[in-house]
């Protein structure tokens, strides 16, 4: 069959994307950014996680895999006791274990995870590699998962025995045998037929345990789902979307009025039938009347290090690099002005303190603070307030003062239907705001948040000339988004006058 471990997973979420992957991978979407950062964040966790297991050797990567079995039998012979990507092959399925520490009465497996848990899927991926070590004839002394302790606070320097938790998954993967050849006999009856693909109708597993690279094909080029539908209806679960699309039900508007939904859902989906705009004039007008001038609207960007790299940080803890302060004035005669303030750390180094400490000569401690889901902002408020004592009190001041322009649009003051049901500053900016769906797209290499988080994290990769492009669309993007926040504030001004 020529599989390999990862194969295997994917095939487990579904042969249709197995198919897919060995026989027409042109269908399938490539690796984003995201994704790829999230590839390299593995390789990164699973080095340092060999320096658990010292004296070891890692089997150099060829595309000859004959080459590195050999050297991988090579090794056990001569006795080293711990192998990384150690290599072997069972009836046309490829295994490369991320650690086999070998001993004289047989071996242990260890898979290394960037993830903060044990999940199910690498419960598969650990009794694939079980399996063909067991029918190589090899004695299993326990099977394991490395992963990232994220209640792991650096100090001073980095504990590698503290960062990583090792969970023996022994018992749940030997449980998993005896299903193993009733599976790969699925998988070849699916992979023998190379010209018809497996006949799967989309569902759950599209999106479990990962979005499957497949997603785009089979929802939108085989089955012409719109961009929204049932599946978007806000915070209806998959078993209520599944149910709806086995009756024939793709759209919206053909959803029935006494189809079992929470009110919230139902209003949305009405709402979205009806076409009509849904506006509460007096709770928007209470809102507004509850912001004094001046108001300083705020957005954090954050990046996050699966190794934690300074002092008092956690694995995959939010770290901030930049903000962006529009201060909207009111004059005697009721106009507003603004004046943009911004701060961009350098790259590779920790600006924690220096953006705290910014922060708290831009934003005096008794104003209005705006920003949109404001839990995020006071939560990187927060976490500075606790590591910066001298700057605590007034970092504490602000997180009081801090307002939540998404209130209106979460109490479902303002709703309509191109909000696709969502609160999101993701949809209610277009909705508000449509020029600036535009704004956005104009804009010269960074775009959204994970494109500014991926742009900060790899600046230190690039030339000067490169690297002050990229700060320069760093700080468009970041002021880009709180005067989005002004508009949008404008916008709900407008409706109440």
């Amino acid at each position: 069959m020529n599989l390999s471990k990862s194969l295997y997973t994917k095939g487990i979420q579904c042969p249709k994307a197995l198919w897919l992957k060995k026989y027409k991978p042109s269908v399938l979407t490539p690796p984003d950014e995201q994704a790829q950062a999230i590839f390299e964040t593995g390789n990164i966790v699973g080095d340092l996680a060999c320096q658990l297991f010292s004296d070891g050797k890692e089997v150099p990567y060829t595309t000859n895999y004959d080459e590195m079995i050999s050297t991988t039998k090579e090794w056990m012979e001569e006795g080293i006791s711990n192998i990384y990507e150690a290599t072997f092959t069972y009836e046309g399925i490829l295994i490369m274990v991320d650690i086999l520490k070998v001993k004289d009465d047989g071996v242990s497996i260890y898979e290394v995870k960037s993830s903060t848990e044990v999940k199910d899927i690498y419960l598969y991926d650990v009794s694939i590699q079980y399996y063909i070590l067991q029918n190589l004839g090899f004695s299993i002394k326990s099977a394991s998962v490395v992963h990232i302790n994220n209640e792991y606070v650096r100090g001073e320097s980095l504990e590698l025995d503290k960062l990583f938790k090792i969970v023996d998954v022994t018992s749940e993967v030997q449980k998993l045998q005896s299903n193993i050849p009733s599976i790969l006999k699925e998988f070849e009856t699916y992979l023998e037929d190379k010209e018809n693909e497996p006949d799967i109708d989309i569902g759950s597993h599209c999106n479990k345990p990962y979005e499957c690279d497949a997603k785009n094909y089979c929802w939108k080029v085989q089955r012409d789902i719109p961009e929204y539908s049932i599946f978007n209806i806000f915070n209806l679960g998959s078993k209520k979307q599944i149910e709806l699309y086995n009756r024939g039900i793709i759209n919206i508007d053909d959803v029935p009025h006494d189809f079992d939904m929470t009110s919230i859902q139902s209003q949305a989906v009405e709402n979205y039938k009806s076409k009509i705009t849904y506006i509460d004039i007096e709770n928007i007008k209470s809102f507004l009347q509850s912001l004094t001038y001046p108001i300083y609207h705020l957005d954090f960007e954050t990046y996050q290090q699966a190794i934690p790299q300074y002092k008092g940080l956690k694995p995959f803890e939010q770290i901030p690099f930049q903000y962006s302060l529009h201060i909207e004035y009111e004059d005697g005669q009721k106009n507003k002005l603004l004046e943009h303030k911004e701060y961009l750390s350098e790259d590779s180094v920790d600006s924690r303190y220096e953006l705290a400490l910014r922060l708290c000569e831009d934003i005096p401690s008794n104003v209005t603070v705006l920003a949109y889901n404001m839990s995020f902002e006071k939560g990187v408020i927060k976490r500075l307030a606790n590591l910066f004592p001298d700057l605590s009190t007034h970092l504490l001041a602000i997180n009081e003062n801090i307002q939540d322009l998404m209130i209106p649009f979460q109490k479902k003051w303002y709703v309509t239907p191109s909000m696709q049901g969502s609160y999101s500053i993701k949809y209610v900016l277009p909705a508000l705001v449509p020029e600036f769906k535009k704004a956005y797209k104009e804009l010269d290499g960074v775009q959204n948040g994970s494109q500014a988080m991926n742009a900060f994290e790899n600046l230190s990769k690039l030339d000067d000339e490169e690297k002050q492009k990229i700060r320069t669309s760093l700080l468009e993007y970041c002021k880009l988004d709180t005067l989005a926040m002004v508009k949008v504030l404008e916008k709900l001004r407008n409706i109440v006058i």
